[in-house]
């Protein structure tokens, strides 16, 4: 077995990052850390609440209000496929506020991608239908739908970075995990709203107009997490890179795919499991559980929740374990056990029972949830300071294109075709593919962020 050198300008940061430097500053403290994670939390709830309940109108009403010349079934599909743009367009997000993010701070970054995603999200919430303004409809949507991908492409890397470069690395993954567990909050928020609106109103009028409320009352949200951003501080490791001089040295997108292309393609390997299990759960199942199993819409939104507060605990128990057990060894089994689940998802779906949907929710969620509370403890961990920002939020918008755009899009027309044990062997080989590029992913755990080197790689 051999390992090769690391590339000469990052030499001296290999040596540094195990031996103490008194210029390296100290983690936060308990009650900082609070403060970092609260923010990072409610940024994100705010920021996947905009991109969360899209999905859900994307599942109910879309197909009708913007496809209704496609019929059902390929309205549908082009619903979904409008869904799958923002996934598209998630890696590019990752480049452009990746480079502000490595060059400029983590914290003005998320500032605009809040913004980005905010107005998009009002926008859309405004938009007329194509019983309207015909086909410029669908067009505006997706044009809104790529703006929303952009935004969510950077958000998340720089949500993940602010908790984890702020923490102590002896329980990173703890506090890691919150950005994460804002996401899957935020999806039990879209999905309340949805069935609150629908609750008080006719299945016409919120076919009609009541869909647009969620949208609109995201602008609410987003003053509050402007105003929590504008308040936290850089993180120390940002910080101390751009006191070196090395935030200004050369584009982070192309130092990144120089130095550590393999960890960028294995870490987005390893998570496409949470992505397709994830979206499966939150997007495609309420839209199969109301048209195909014929279940009264009320309570397929209840069992979104339910599983999405699944999601929650398994989040946070995700990012708890691998303080304890390492990363790899989480993802591992969450891979393992998702394989299994894959193949018995959909015959347990389709005895039509209210139960079994639910269940399939739970346990869907659950093991998302575990791979997720890993994510963002994980990923950071893999990348060197200099280009972290874009590399990880590269590794992590790879997974959500695979895993969380390409299921959901061709579930319908697999299941309709084939049967749902044939989509579920789909998802299960994605469950195959997180485990073996976990296997080729060396352990994170511990590692020091405020001068990480380049990740040692091994030839067996």
């Amino acid at each position: 077995m051999s390992i090769p050198h690391p590339p000469e300008g990052l030499k001296s940061d290999a040596r540094r990052s195990t031996e103490p430097d008194a210029a390296t500053p100290a983690a936060a403290g308990p009650a900082k850390m609070r403060k970092v994670a609260l923010a990072s939390f409610l940024g994100t709830v705010i920021e996947f609440y905009d991109f969360g309940i899209y999905a859900t109108a994307a599942a109910l009403v879309f197909a009708h209000a913007f496809f209704p010349a496609l019929g059902e079934q390929a309205g549908n599909v082009v619903s979904y496929a409008t869904l799958g743009v923002a996934f598209v367009a998630r890696p590019l997000g990752s480049i452009l506020f990746g480079h502000i993010g490595d060059r400029l701070g983590r914290k003005r970054t998320l500032i605009a991608t809040m913004s980005l995603m905010g107005a998009s999200t009002v926008l859309i919430g405004l938009l007329p239908t194509s019983a309207s303004i015909g086909v410029v409809a669908p067009i505006l949507l997706v044009v809104l739908r790529l703006a929303q991908g952009l935004a969510a492409g950077g958000e998340w890397a720089g949500a993940a970075l602010f908790t984890s470069e702020h923490a102590p690395k002896e329980r990173r993954g703890f506090w890691a995990m919150f950005t994460n567990l804002g996401g899957a909050f935020a999806n039990i928020l879209s999905l309340g709203t949805f069935l609150l609106t629908g609750l008080y109103m006719s299945d016409e009028n919120f076919e009609a107009w009541g869909w647009r409320v969620p949208f609109l009352i995201s602008i609410v949200l987003v003053f509050i997490g402007l105003y929590v951003r504008l308040r936290i501080e850089e993180t120390p490791a940002f910080t101390a890179e751009a006191q070196r001089g090395s935030a200004n040295a050369g584009l982070p997108f192309k130092e990144a795919f120089t130095h550590q292309w393999k960890e960028i393609l294995l870490g987005a390997g390893s998570l496409v499991m949470a992505f397709s299990l994830g979206y499966i759960g939150i997007a495609f199942l309420t839209n199969y559980g109301t048209a195909t199993l014929d279940l009264p819409r009320t309570q397929v939104l209840t069992a979104g929740m339910f599983g999405n507060f699944v999601n929650c605990l398994a989040i946070i128990a995700g990012g708890v374990l691998s303080d304890r057990f390492g990363r790899r060894r989480i993802l591992l089994t969450a891979n393992s056990v998702g394989i299994v689940w894959a193949l018995l998802l959909f015959p347990l779906l389709d005895t039509g029972s209210l139960g079994a949907f639910w269940l399939g929710q739970g346990v869907t969620f659950l093991i998302a949830g575990t791979g997720f509370g890993v994510a963002g403890s994980f990923l950071s961990e893999l990348f060197h300071t200099r280009y972290r920002y874009t590399a990880s939020g590269l590794a992590y918008s790879f997974a959500a294109v695979l895993g969380g755009a390409i299921p959901p899009l061709v579930a319908a027309s697999m299941i309709g075709t084939y049967g749902g044990f044939v989509f579920g062997i789909l998802l299960a080989g994605y469950c195959l593919v997180g485990l073996l590029c976990t296997i080729a992913l060396r352990e994170t755990r511990g590692r020091d962020l405020v001068e990480a080197p380049l990740p040692e790689e091994a030839a067996v």
